[in-house]
């Protein structure tokens, strides 16, 4: 049985204590940080009691912490780094752009050959517009599939996340109950149906019963990029019922594109949305995001296309649209994507991971699970101790609640430092992104953390063998 105790028990671990004699420039850079910035971090992922490591350099599949450790990265630029850290073709590209100005405010060719890219690439991008970030992409998304329909509901799933921004806000990783988080109106919430995803038969019977519904938008992968799987056949299922009810599929692939495949999950699944929208991979390890799909939708910021139409434009500023330091990291990345199958390297390398962390399960007699799709691995560490066998988990009978509803907390905390005391960083889920750069060495250096993680934990019997 598993079992989780709660904050106190952080006092007398040694596996914190550990973490705490190796990470002194950290902790120094924390109580600098506290006093500046809130909690002491710049993006709520970073966050982890009683301090995240500070970070001084990173190449390929590994990074250097402030006190001169070194990490086999998973937490991979949260996904966007999936031709691994400094590429040195990525590299060069910026420096030669940089030398050539970072700003013109004005169009140039690399925003060409970048939407280019896309537009091969990504099965749906009939026309992309670009954005700084993945949050910006899901606002504008939402605002032209309204638009486009002249309707104002959008269908989401309980714990898929879009970005922060209001709209999506609610039910994303809290308030799964549809209730409003704070600052945001109770009547901007209700603009969302927020429904579960283990029951596509009730998202046919939601769209063929209602005429308001503008859009339905999902992660491909399941809610944060697979914590809580899709069931079979899902995506297929919205496609064929919002083609039938004149909704827009709005397909987030802000984490699955260019890593599901290099056309992202709808290539690896053979269904095309609407929409989709993009981020992370798509600018090559720099900020940038992007909206993508059919002519018709996305015209409707075109000048001549609405002018034409007589339709009001849809107006769309943002003073780093398409950088030209983003655009050159894309086009390079992007380029290597479509030339050198990158993005099944890192899925092979993933489902051997994935393997290997499972026989430590299996070893150790640990009742939890390992699982993933592509190029990604999870860690779930069975918060209610129910009886597991890790050789034959299956995340998808474990339900929303256990799966990302119940999985934070102290013990999760404690996986994480027990891996950076042996060299390896993950993210908080516990899980991460393996790279194209990721190898051999890099498996090998995991799985040693893992066993000796999971080995700590049984000592401060914070769980026990089945």
């Amino acid at each position: 049985m598993t079992t989780q105790k709660n904050d106190s028990s952080q006092t007398n671990s040694a596996i914190v204590a550990d973490y705490r004699a190796r990470t002194g420039g950290s902790a120094v850079l924390y109580e600098r940080a506290a006093k500046v910035l809130p909690s002491g971090i710049t993006h709520d992922a970073r966050y982890l009691d009683p301090y995240s490591i500070h970070v001084s350099r990173a190449v390929g599949p590994r990074k250097w912490d402030v006190d001169g450790n070194e990490y086999v990265d998973y937490f991979g630029g949260h996904g966007a780094m999936l031709l691994g850290h400094s590429h040195p073709a990525v590299i060069e590209a910026v420096k030669r752009q940089i030398e050539l100005g970072t700003h013109y405010g004005s169009s140039h060719e690399l925003e060409v050959r970048w939407a280019e890219l896309v537009c091969e690439l990504i099965p749906s991008a009939e026309k992309v517009r670009f954005t700084a970030s993945g949050t910006e992409a899901s606002h504008m998304a939402i605002r032209l599939a309204r638009a486009y329909t002249g309707k104002d509901k959008i269908v989401r799933f309980i714990g898929h996340f879009h970005g922060w921004h209001d709209t999506v806000a609610a039910g994303a990783t809290s308030h799964y109950d549809g209730t409003t988080t704070p600052g945001v109106p109770q009547s901007v919430a209700d603009l969302t149906i927020l429904m579960p995803s283990d029951d596509v038969g009730a998202v046919v019977k939601l769209l063929e019963s209602r005429d308001d519904i503008a859009a339905v938008m999902f992660e491909p992968s399941g809610a944060s990029w697979g914590q809580v799987p899709l069931p079979p056949g899902f995506i297929q299922t919205v496609r064929d019922v919002t083609t039938k009810r004149g909704v827009v599929m709005l397909m987030d692939e802000v984490i699955t594109g260019f890593r599901w495949s290099s056309g992202g999950a709808q290539k690896a699944f053979g269904v095309t949305p609407d929409l989709c929208i993009l981020a992370k991979i798509v600018a090559g390890g720099l900020p940038g995001g992007a909206v993508a799909g059919k002519r018709e939708i996305l015209d409707l910021i075109d000048h001549a296309s609405t002018a034409a139409k007589k339709q009001e434009r849809i107006g769309h500023p943002g003073t780093y649209n398409a950088n030209p330091l983003s655009a050159a990291a894309a086009v390079t990345a992007l380029s290597l994507l479509r030339d050198e199958d990158l993005a099944e390297k890192a899925n092979r390398t993933a489902a051997v991971l994935r393997k290997a962390l499972t026989q430590v399960l299996v070893d150790e007699g640990i009742p939890w699970g390992i699982y993933g799709q592509s190029s990604t691995f999870l860690i779930y560490p069975n918060p209610t101790g129910d009886d597991i066998d890790p050789a034959t988990f299956d995340p998808l009978k474990q339900g929303f609640a256990k799966l990302k509803g119940g999985r934070s907390g102290p013990l999760s905390g404690k996986i994480r430092m027990g891996l950076m005391t042996h060299g390896v960083d993950v993210m908080g889920a516990p899980g991460g992104f393996v790279s194209a750069s990721h190898g051999a060495a890099e498996i090998e250096k995991t799985v040693h953390a893992f066993r000796q993680t999971v080995r700590a934990l049984k000592a401060e019997r914070e769980v026990k063998a089945a």
